[in-house]
């Protein structure tokens, strides 16, 4: 069975760009990557748990704060390995100062010697322009930047940050 994960790709407006914030994955294998490394904040949704409240959590697992009260749905996407992201857009701010990541992830290593340690599952969290974020972003959640512009210019959208 495919997993499913869920996030919030948190925007804000900085004119005259929209810039999105991303989360860089902990560990050794994502130590030197930069490029098609990035995601939006997200983790895997619960058996019973909707898609919206597993965003939320996970968001503040790996962020260290609240997300914004109101957020818009961007849907599912399938990412290379066949997980299923189902992702939500909310206008708001985040000091990258204060950015603290409280889940870890514990993995062999160094590789076939029988140790474990363990690491931030986010390591890094950075805001990019939109244009800035498709060269960062994980080459799967690319639609979601795409369906957040849409959004974006929908009318009645640009200018408003609650609910219409």
């Amino acid at each position: 069975m495919a997993r499913i994960s869920s996030g919030i790709l948190l925007y804000r407006r900085d004119e005259p760009d929209v810039v999105v914030l991303l989360v860089h994955p902990g560990g050794p294998f994502w130590r030197k990557r930069d490029l098609g490394a990035w995601s939006i904040p997200k983790g895997e949704v619960e058996p019973g748990e909707q898609a919206e409240i597993a965003a939320r959590r996970e968001f503040v697992e790996e962020l260290g704060c609240e997300p914004p009260e109101v957020v818009r749905p961007l849907g599912r996407i399938v990412q290379g390995g066949g997980k299923t992201v189902e992702a939500f857009a909310g206008e708001g701010q985040f000091d990258l100062n204060r950015f603290r990541c409280a889940s870890t992830v514990t993995i062999a290593w160094p590789p076939h010697t029988g140790r474990f340690q363990t690491f931030p599952e986010i390591d890094a969290a950075a805001w990019f322009t939109v244009s800035e974020a498709r060269d960062k972003i994980l080459a799967g959640q690319r639609p979601l930047l795409d369906r957040l512009e849409g959004l974006l210019a929908a009318p009645g959208l640009m200018g408003k940050s609650g609910p219409d």
